[in-house]
């Protein structure tokens, strides 16, 4: 009977008090035995499912305490839109906000990388400043300004207001920015650590008007709210300035701001930067990193994608969308180093009509054009879309910046990776006032943007330990960076760099980049170990110099004493014995 009775509130219903109860609950007057008692009607009903927010617990009983569980249709009422707005302010830390010591770099970083490409994109010889104050323990407030063509009026919203809005992510060309994500996160970041707006001043020319913007982001939407927007007076002629108030941490060391500024500057000789720090230091209130060259790097052109770099749906995907009537036009036009007779051969091995359009194309044939591709020999993509540094700045600049005994520099020939060329710089300095007991300096760089996290996972860093260093001349823990006074630099130039997140701070392991990487670091490694054994030389020979100095004369002496000459003839004894060991000794 008490089991009978657990089984009722189980499921929902009162349990039985009494004998008489239970007869007016069935049917008939009669009472039947405990042990063969039917189950009411209603306690059938569970066979029809309740729905999910009438029912109990995880197994469907337990007194309808319980949260209910979804069925399929309250699924779906959950599903919507998630903004990439919303998606990073989520997960800043994979844009580089995932500290304030960070965060407060990673803004001055995006936006000096914004100014360097304007300017250079404009002709223009960049002139940028940056000004970091402090606003209380851990607010700061970061400007970045520069001379460069200023920006359209109606475009500034979109630039600092939205994630993912930019001109170089579809396009194939040198350049520091790529995803369109960098400014507009420094200023979300901003946003939701202190609730202030980005504050941009910009100009388009000395006849036009100054405009200042103060905005928000509205996250939900990845849309911008403009907040202020006025004309204002300024200035300067023609550039932008934008104001990002946040949380962060002001410090010194390896990764602080100095040392991005200044490696900035060793990468961009024909910058003038000026950067005001949140305290004066022992260079000033302000520390000046004048150019060292008038030139602007070269101009570099866009190019079309490399058939080697394209994978089958991107390639059905770009018949889908191609204006060429035929494949054999499509693969002329929207491909670079892509002749005719080059198509005709590709749509030969894939047993493709040439004449077949490509909209019409099935997967099938899409597939065998793309294994006729890579069995065809096409000539790598232009390299006129890259602008390297140069052996000569590169070694300019380290001069400017670092006292050292030796400098070398090499800049390889182009190459490719995923059919997107790319070219590799090297620059090193060594000696001088540089450390001699503790590793060598490394300065990692990605088309002219310093990299200064994620070192132990960077393909520049895979090549440098992997390198012998030990044969030229220098001493290499097993696995580690080579010890010594030494400041290596390595840059790599491409269309597209392929970083190991969004944040830009290592660069993947490709096998043709730390190929080249490595050429690179053995044709400086033979220069330098070619300087150290002219160092030891000079040091023998500095060493046996001391002793001619120091014990010819006794020799002298001793004789004078013996054979009893004058000083006279002292002296000639001294020359005549110093110039036979000057012989021997060159000997």
């Amino acid at each position: 009977m008490v089991e009978q009775e657990s089984f009722a509130f189980s499921a929902g219903a009162a349990a039985p008090a009494s004998g008489s109860a239970r007869r007016k609950a069935g049917k008939s007057g009669t009472k039947k035995p405990a042990g063969r008692k039917k189950v009411p009607a209603k306690k059938k009903a569970p066979k029809k499912r309740a729905p999910a927010k009438a029912r109990g617990g995880s197994g469907g009983g337990g007194g309808g305490g319980g949260r209910g569980r979804a069925d399929a249709s309250d699924l779906a009422k959950k599903q919507r839109d998630i903004s990439v707005s919303e998606f990073f302010a989520k997960n800043r830390h994979l844009l580089g906000f995932d500290n304030p010591s960070k965060a407060l770099l990673t803004t001055v970083k995006e936006g000096v990388d914004n100014s360097l490409d304007a300017c250079e994109e404009a002709g223009i010889l960049p002139e940028i400043r940056v000004e970091i104050a402090q606003l209380d323990e851990n607010r700061f407030r970061i400007a970045i300004e520069d001379n460069g063509p200023g920006i359209v009026k109606a475009q500034v919203p979109k630039i600092f207001g939205r994630l993912l809005y930019g001109s170089k992510f579809h396009r194939l060309r040198q350049s520091r920015g790529q995803q369109g994500i960098g400014i507009s996160a420094a200023g979300m970041y901003g946003l939701l650590t202190t609730g202030k707006p980005v504050v941009i001043t910009t100009r388009t020319g000395p006849r036009k008007e100054a405009h200042h913007f103060e905005l928000v982001i509205d996250t939900q939407k990845n849309e911008p709210r403009v907040k202020v927007d006025r004309t204002v007076e300024w200035k300067r002629e023609h550039g932008t300035r934008v104001e990002i108030e946040l949380e962060g941490n002001y410090r010194g060391g390896q990764h602080s701001v100095d040392n991005y500024i200044r490696q900035i500057s060793l990468a961009n000789p024909h910058a003038q930067i000026t950067y005001q720090p949140p305290k004066a230091e022992a260079y000033g209130a302000e520390h000046e990193f004048p150019r060292v060259t008038e030139d602007l790097p070269p101009e570099t052109d866009e190019i079309k994608p490399h058939p080697y770099g394209v994978e089958l749906g991107v390639l059905m995907q770009m018949f889908r969308d191609t204006r060429s009537r035929n494949v054999r036009g499509s693969l002329v036009a929207d491909f670079s180093r892509v002749s005719g007779r080059i198509a005709d051969e590709i749509c030969k091995r894939a047993k493709v009509a040439p004449t077949r359009r490509p909209k019409e194309a099935t997967r099938e044939e899409a597939e065998a054009l793309h294994k006729a591709i890579a069995a065809t020999k096409i000539m790598s993509p232009p390299t006129d879309c890259i602008a390297p540094i140069g052996e000569e700045l590169i070694e300019k600049a380290l001069r400017a910046e670092v006292t050292a005994d030796f400098y070398a520099s090499v800049t390889r020939r182009p190459t490719v990776y995923r059919g997107n060329p790319f070219l590799i710089e090297v620059g090193l300095a060594y000696g001088g006032d540089l450390g001699a007991e503790d590793s060598i300096t490394l300065y990692r760089y990605a088309n002219r943007v310093p990299l200064q996290y994620q070192q132990g996972a960077c393909a520049v860093t895979k090549a440098v330990t992997s390198t012998d260093w030990k044969s030229y001349q220098m001493q290499q823990p097993r696995g580690a960076l080579p010890v010594g006074p030494m400041l290596l630099m390595v840059h790599i130039a491409s269309v597209w760099v392929p970083f190991t997140s969004e944040s830009k701070e290592a660069i993947a392991h490709y096998p043709e980049i730390i190929k080249e990487i490595r050429l690179g670091l053995q044709e400086c490694g033979r220069r330098v170990a070619t300087h150290i054994r002219k160092q030891r030389r000079a040091a023998d020979e500095a060493k046996k110099r001391a002793y001619i100095t120091q014990y010819i004369p006794q020799v002298a002496v001793g004789l004078q004493e013996i054979l009893g000459f004058d000083d006279k003839e002292r002296d000639r004894v001294v020359k005549s014995l110093t110039d036979v060991l000057e012989r021997s000794r060159k000997m």
